[in-house]
């Protein structure tokens, strides 16, 4: 909710892919289709309680049906009327397993994994790579999701250059999406300079200047800070809400319990969320204004808003109201004040209708004229066993029985041998999709190289301490072997523990992931080949030996290849082996503190002598890295 009272949550922008691939036409160009969704009902289960068994199922969607055609569509609701869920299941983004009827067709067909290239969906957060920049984000996507069979290089980056300029993204196309550098574009506020010198400023200017020469220079700001309440009563109640915080998230709290006892013993279409970089009022309305350059062209624009302004409503073509999961009002946006004053309710002069609607569906607002129509919906049977009169009195309305007509002519007209195919395709082939984000992957170590070179300024000032400890160790006994055993156990400590940074690796882009797959950019095992040939090999591998070498020689060890060959690829496979099991934590789990309590026992494990086994730590980065990539694929991306 912003000042306004506006809230924009999700788009879903549909389009079909061109055909002409002789003309390299810009982006916007090809009509949007017409999307149908027939009698769908949503559920989901749910707890009794937080330690119950017992599961209940409740109804998100219960008998949806609609057809959005291009232009502007709008999902209205309260909160929690299934606005969003059913934006989401319109875009296939939600779970299949809570489908328990009804379909949704686009171009009267049967919605495919194809959909997912013909559609843009853009989710609430902002969520692309940070050291890219405008153009190389919107040439990722383009290279990934358009076919190198039908468009050529200069077509694709055609498309780019028109969606910059679509988006009025031309000034900024070439900055970095979260640069750290907070300066602005020079650009005039000639509101502000008018204000400046209007006589409204100078008044206000100079009555502070009276006050501020009346102040008495003797009275110093007092910068103590004064509170209500006393410490003791401050500390009860801090403490009390943070003790309910942990009981109420006992999992980071349960799980390092149990490492601590375990380690003792052992011991012993588009959617969109506005970025939040200017106001959200301000943001709605260049949002909306976009969205209806796009429908004015032909495109179907589906997307949720919860409470617009008057300018932003007056641009919608179509709207549909929900409450409690099911439909009260569909059909043209300017007829909806109508249909419910046809009901008996009454909208002031200059009321919002967008507040109307809620106020309507809140029931904050009666009917102050009751007529026929919702006095035999009132008799009827449906009515008492159903709480959202409104969602009765809809389905006998003429409006839900023209959609419903449409759609049974929509049904009978399908083919029955066609049925939905489930097989995930891809626009580009595994090999172009590898080289596209292995190359972002490079580029993004490139632009962020903090957490790089912090690692090799370390292994080197690791390496030269304990050089130093031990050098030149003596070859008598026991001198030599005690010396060589605590240098060893040095050595295995920097190399355990220094990839810990691995661990939020795949934490830190689990969201960018499950978006960018669920889209379909790019294969799972892309992404898990990206990071093993792009992170694993030059962050990992190639420091180990600048690391090895610099102790080596310091502590005398044996000048033999041979000898310094196997002691390189000795500490590369602790190495190696460290990181793998960092992989597969980050893989597993979504929280990084988490990811720290999990990661601390098997990296005490290793280092009590599977170091010593080079057998060990093949099979540990082995099964680790398959596990890491079983799991990769075994993330929801449903919402």
């Amino acid at each position: 909710m912003t000042e306004d009272g506006i809230m924009l949550d999700e788009v879903l922008v549909n389009e079909q892919p061109s055909t002409d691939t002789e003309e390299t036409a810009p982006c916007f160009q090809t009509p949007g289709p017409t999307v149908t969704f027939h009698s769908l009902r949503y559920r989901i289960k749910e707890r009794l309680g937080m330690f119950s068994r017992q599961w209940v199922e409740k109804d998100i969607l219960r008998d949806v049906s609609g057809i959005l055609s291009p232009g502007m569509n709008a999902i209205m609701g309260p909160t929690g009327s299934g606005k969003t869920s059913l934006l989401d299941v319109i875009a296939g983004r939600k779970d299949p397993k809570g489908l328990k009827s009804g379909q949704v067709l686009v171009d009267n067909t049967i919605v495919t994994s194809d959909l997912r290239l013909c559609s843009a969906y853009v989710v609430q957060n902002d969520i692309l790579m940070g050291t890219l920049t405008v153009r190389e984000n919107l040439a990722f996507s383009a290279n990934l999701r358009l076919s190198r069979k039908e468009y050529s290089s200069a077509d694709k980056q055609m498309r780019v250059d028109s969606v910059i300029q679509e988006l009025g993204l031309k000034d900024c196309a070439d900055t970095k999406m979260c640069s750290n550098n907070d300066e602005m574009v020079e650009n005039e506020n000639p509101l502000a300079v008018i204000y400046r010198k209007s006589p409204h400023f100078l008044n206000v200017k100079d009555r502070l200047t009276q006050i501020s020469d009346g102040l008495d220079p003797e009275v110093t700001k007092d910068d103590r800070v004064g509170y209500a309440t006393p410490f003791y009563y401050q500390l009860m109640l801090v403490s009390g809400r943070t003790v309910r915080h942990i009981l109420r998230n006992p999992q980071t709290s349960y799980a390092q319990l149990f490492l601590n006892i375990f380690f003792g013993i052992l011991v012993g279409l588009i959617y969109y969320q506005i970025p939040h970089t200017l106001p959200e009022a301000l943001q709605n309305r260049i949002l909306t204004l976009l969205l209806l350059r796009l429908s004015k062209k032909g495109k179907t624009v589906i997307f949720s808003i919860h409470q617009p302004r008057y300018s932003i409503f007056s641009q919608f073509d179509h709207l549909t109201l929900m409450n409690k999961g099911e439909i009260i009002y569909a059909g043209a946006a300017n007829k909806a004040i109508t249909y419910f004053e046809e009901l008996g309710y009454k909208c002031e002069p200059f009321n919002n209708p967008a507040d109307f609607f809620l106020d309507v569906t809140n029931g904050t607002v009666l009917p102050q004229i009751h007529n026929n129509k919702s006095e035999m919906c009132s008799n009827s049977d449906e009515m008492v066993e159903n709480e959202n009169p409104l969602a009765v009195i809809y389905r006998k309305s003429p409006h839900f029985l023209n959609v419903k007509d449409r759609l049974t002519q929509i049904s009978d007209g399908l083919d029955p041998e066609v049925t939905k195919d489930d097989r995930v395709g891809y626009a580009t082939p595994f090999y172009y999709q590898l080289m596209l984000v292995s190359g972002r992957t490079v580029r993004h170590i490139l632009r962020n190289p903090q957490t790089s070179y912090a690692q090799l300024f370390l292994n080197i000032f690791f390496g030269i301490l304990v050089g130093l400890i031990y050098y030149q160790i003596p070859h008598t006994l026991p001198e030599a072997l005690q010396n060589r055993t605590g240098a060893f156990f040095f050595l295995v400590i920097n190399m355990v523990f220094g990839n810990l940074s691995a661990v939020e690796l795949f934490i830190s882009e689990r969201v960018l992931f499950i978006h960018e797959n669920s889209s379909g950019f790019y294969r799972t095992s892309v992404y898990f080949l990206s990071k093993v040939f792009a992170d694993l090999i030059p962050n990992r591998i190639l420091p180990v030996f600048i690391f090895s070498a610099i102790p080596y020689f310091m502590m005398g060890l044996k000048p033999d290849v041979e000898a310094f060959f196997l002691y390189c690829v000795t500490m590369s496979m602790i190495s190696l082996s460290a990181v793998s099991l960092a992989f597969l934590i980050s893989a597993s789990v979504g929280s990084f503190a988490m990811a720290n309590i999990l990661i601390a026992l098997p990296y005490v494990v290793m280092m009590w002598g599977f170091w010593q086994n080079q057998v060990a730590l093949t099979g540990i980065m082995c099964v680790c890295l398959l596990l890491t990539y079983v799991q990769l694929r075994r993330i929801s991306r449903w919402k």
